[in-house]
């Protein structure tokens, strides 16, 4: 078989290159594509989203490393579970085969994200009997604060409004969009200290590239053929930015980082002199240095993407 460039574990670019500069349509990401490039391509040999040859370190397990990891990746089971029910609308409302398709394979990938996340918890040592009540006593008050009112939005745009072009745009420029670059932050950062951990958020990543340029790739052609939508379609992503400038997004990330930033030092000697992006050593980063470049790719991708959709939200 021949594995797509973007799906490939060792050709697929980074989420963010691949997020800014791919062009993907549904017709090219529909059903065959899918059973092909993720099966075969992207998972082949990792079920769990990592190579079964890679364990958690012990210095995972206890600590402000493993605070920072519970936190993180509790938080995004629940977003990916959240993610997998509401896109679920979007597929009896999609209005031809190649786009129903390409949603129906979302579904698979966001609850296949949830799972991964819940397994690496697990590995991280929470008993599987209990994995449900830990993890929102590991996510906290922000499954609250920050998912609560962006799937209450999201719900009634896809479910009750059934917007079709809506419910698009709300995943792949206010959901999808803005939390993707710290999924990006987060293969970085664990690459030298939980390799595993670093994987599932490279394969997570390849799948989010599909889903963000297809998500982009259908406003677009929807405002080309329906001129007279654009006014409510940035109605409506103005109004999801007003609704995440509100949201403690950044407190929270921040926390993590702090958290991660205590761990980090202590295990100086593991981390080294790798480098999270080119020129600059991990360990000599700091929290608010990490958390500026993940809002930096993240309003760098969305201005890229919605110059692209032909929209300009100033």
């Amino acid at each position: 078989m021949t594995i797509p460039t973007e799906a490939d574990w060792d050709t697929a670019p980074t989420l963010i290159d691949g997020a800014m500069e791919l062009e993907l349509t549904a017709r090219d990401c529909n059903l065959r594509y899918w059973l092909t490039a993720v099966p075969e391509g992207t998972l082949r040999g990792r079920l769990d989203g990592h190579a079964p040859d890679l364990v958690v370190p012990d210095y995972m397990r206890s600590g402000p490393l493993w605070r920072a990891i519970t936190q993180e990746y509790a938080f995004r089971s629940v977003a990916e579970e959240k993610a997998t029910r509401g896109l679920a609308y979007l597929v009896p409302i999609a209005p031809d085969t190649d786009t129903m398709e390409f949603y129906t394979t979302q579904v698979f990938d966001e609850c296949r994200h949830a799972m991964v996340f819940r397994q690496h918890l697990i590995a991280l040592g929470t008993p599987e009997a209990e994995i449900v009540e830990a993890i929102p006593r590991f996510a906290g008050s922000y499954l609250d604060s920050v998912l609560a009112p962006l799937e209450d939005m999201a719900l009634r745009i896809m479910r009750d409004d059934r917007d079709f072009i809506g419910g698009v745009v709300m995943m792949a420029i206010i959901l999808e969009g803005a939390l993707a670059p710290a999924a990006e932050l987060s293969e970085r950062k664990w690459r030298p200290l939980d390799p595993a951990a670093a994987d599932i958020d490279k394969g997570a990543g390849i799948d989010e590239i599909r889903h963000l340029t297809v998500g982009a790739a259908i406003a677009r052609q929807y405002l080309l053929d329906n001129p007279h939508e654009r006014p409510r379609v940035l109605d409506l992503i103005q109004r999801g930015m007003r609704l995440w400038s509100q949201l403690p997004t950044h407190e929270m990330v921040l926390r993590r980082e702090e958290l991660f930033q205590e761990g980090m030092l202590e295990q100086a000697a593991v981390v080294g002199d790798y480098e999270i992006w080119p020129g600059r050593r991990l360990i000599d980063t700091t929290p608010d240095e990490r958390l500026d470049a993940a809002e930096r790719w993240a309003d760098d991708m969305k201005h890229k993407r919605l110059v692209y959709m032909g929209l300009d939200v100033g």
